[in-house]
Formats: structure tokens, C-alpha cells, sequence
């Protein structure tokens, strides 16, 4: 399957009062044609700073870029400019917001927003444009969508507004997708109905889908692969079948220990993964996740561990519990 996004060895910086913040160190993944992934992890794990980064929407100050790509069918959009960039947004690469109040212009009706694009980066009609945002509005499940062309954000519940914010950045047909926390704002019943939208929209179209999420629950029946970082680095990588059965990362193993399941006995407690995040002013000399980690080794204190492969599917963790020197650890973890 051929491979339209790669990210390789991104590392970007907020210059703060304090210091520099390395909110994401030496980041690699990619994501192939008509398939969808999920970035996963807590608040400040460095995955909405990775997404932002795609799309070159950080501001600069205080972010840079100190090292890496990001390649997307043959380009590296570091290197573009800021005209050739926004041309990139919304036609090649669509994005959908976590709060769609806060994207949605207040003051341009639904229609005209979903019509922007349309007329700027395919050159349409505005009778064109109107056709295809009302087909769109009818696609993601928007009734009356003639009525609600002409409606303000305002007048849209919140499930809607997403439906609006699909329909943008759906509009010019993206070759890839990037999701940040689209849910978050919603009820369980109208994330359920998002999530399945966007489901059969991949599925219609093809196109690729980056998942942002901190529930590990929402990704179970939308994606294919899951990647989980922690204090700005990936940590473990794997189809979405190695992740929920045979997590090999401690802090993947946490986090799904932290949700409820439905296997899980009737009244037995969630596990919190004790401690708090890195602090990415002054990143850790070893492992990220050696403080809060109850499998922890010496070694994990001074030394940072590569990304090992793990099984045979391509699943990765980085964790010197996979070092081929922790045989003998590793056996003895698995019996706990």
C-alpha cells in the first residue's frame, strides 16, 4: 500500500519564558492510502502539536521546527511556502477541529463557509459551489440542508456543527484527513454517529484519516493502526488488533487498564496510571515514562530506549523491556 504521508525524526520547540519546551522529540510514522490511524495519549503527550504540524498551522514564534520532515506525496511541506501551503489546506488536506464553535466563523452562514473552498481551490461556480455544499450537507446527515445553507453556526446544535465542519473540509475531496479530538465535545450517542460518519466517508471516498484522540475506546471500529505517544515521543505502534490484545508498551497497558471495558467484572474499580506527565522544559535523560512506569529497570533512568520491533506484524514499543538483554526481565514481568 503505497504510503502519502511520512513524518520522519520531527522534532518542534515552544520557545517559553522558562526555557525551551520540546513538545515533540524525533517523532516517525507514516500513513498509507485510504487507511486511518490513531494518534493516541494523554493531555501534552505532543500528538495535537504533531497534527497542527502537518498542516503548518503552528505559530511561528513561539514554535519552530528543530529538525525532521514531513513528506506528503513527494513534498516536504516544511519547505514550502506560505502561498504554496494554502493550497495544500483544505484541498489536499482537510481538517476537523476539536471545538467546531470555535472554527466556524460566527459570521458567515454554513453554506458560504463550505462554499469558500470550493470556489478558491477548484475555481467553481457559485451556483457549482451551492450544488455540491448541499450535497455535501445532505452526505453528512445535515436534514433540510436547503434551510439550513443559509443558517449561522449558532442555529446548529453541537452534533450539527461538527456534520458542518465534515462537510468543509470534505468539500475539495482531501487525499488525507486529519480528525483532531472531534468528539470531544459530544455526547456519547452523537460521537457514536460522527465516528460512524466518518467511517463510511473513508470508506466512500478513500481517503486517509488521522485520528487525534485520548480514548482509546473511539478508535476500537474506526482505525487501522494506532500509534501512542508519551511526553512528545512515540512509544508504541501497532494494528488496532495488537493494541487491544496484546499491548507491549507498560504505558499502553495503562492507559487501556484506565478505561472501562465490557469483558471487565461487573463493580471492579479503573486503574489511573499514577504520577503526572514529563515535564518537557526539562525532558527526562532516559525513558519518558520511567517515573509513573511500575516495571521500571536502572537502565531505564539514564537511558532512552529505540522504538524495538516486537512479534511479527510490524508492532513496535519502545521499552527496554524488549531489549534482546532483557530476556530474563521480560520473562520474569510476565508472570506478575
Amino acid at each position: 500500500m503505497d504510503s502519502i504521508l511520512r513524518v520522519e525524526d520531527l522534532h518542534i520547540s515552544f520557545r517559553a519564558r522558562g526555557g525551551e519546551v520540546q513538545a515533540v522529540r524525533g517523532v516517525d510514522f507514516e500513513v498509507r492510502k485510504g487507511e486511518a490511524i490513531a494518534i493516541v495519549g494523554e493531555s501534552g503527550s505532543g500528538k495535537s502539536v504533531t497534527a497542527q504540524s502537518i498542516m503548518r498551522l503552528l505559530p511561528s514564534p513561539p514554535s519552530f521546527v528543530k529538525q525532521g520532515s514531513i513528506t506528503f506525496m513527494g513534498r516536504n511541506l516544511l519547505e514550502l511556502s506560505e502561498r504554496e501551503m494554502e493550497s495544500v489546506r483544505g484541498k489536499e488536506i482537510g481538517m476537523i477541529f476539536q471545538d467546531p464553535m470555535t472554527s466556524l466563523n460566527p459570521t458567515l452562514t454554513i453554506g458560504h463557509q463550505i462554499t469558500e473552498g470550493l470556489i478558491k481551490h477548484q475555481g467553481a461556480s457559485r451556483q457549482a459551489a451551492r450544488a455540491r455544499a448541499l450535497e455535501l450537507l445532505k452526505l453528512v446527515g445535515i436534514p433540510n440542508p436547503e434551510d439550513r445553507f443559509s443558517q449561522y453556526p449558532h442555529s446548529f446544535s453541537g452534533g450539527m456543527r461538527q456534520r458542518a465542519m465534515i462537510a468543509i473540509a470534505l468539500s475539495c475531496n482531501p487525499a488525507l484527513l486529519i480528525a483532531d479530538e472531534p468528539t470531544t465535545a459530544l455526547d456519547v450517542t452523537i460521537q457514536a454517529q460522527i465516528m460512524r460518519l466518518m467511517k463510511d466517508l473513508q470508506e466512500r471516498f478513500g481517503t486517509s484519516i488521522i485520528l487525534i484522540t485520548h480514548d482509546l475506546g473511539v478508535v476500537a471500529d474506526f482505525c487501522d493502526r494506532v500509534i501512542v505517544m508519551y511526553g512528545g515521543q512515540v512509544v508504541e505502534t501497532g494494528t488496532k488488533w495488537d493494541i487491544f490484545r496484546s499491548p507491549q508498551h507498560p504505558y499502553t497497558r495503562g492507559l487501556l487498564r484506565s478505561m472501562p471495558r465490557l469483558d471487565q467484572p461487573k463493580g471492579e474499580p479503573l486503574v489511573p496510571i499514577v504520577g503526572t506527565p514529563p515535564d518537557l522544559l526539562v525532558p527526562p535523560q532516559g525513558c519518558a515514562f520511567c517515573a509513573r512506569c511500575d516495571e521500571a529497570m536502572g537502565v531505564c533512568v539514564d537511558h532512552d530506549p529505540e522504538l524495538l520491533p516486537v512479534g511479527q506484524s510490524g508492532q513496535t514499543a519502545k521499552c527496554w523491556l524488549h531489549h534482546p538483554l532483557a530476556k530474563e526481565v521480560r520473562h520474569e514481568t510476565a508472570k506478575r
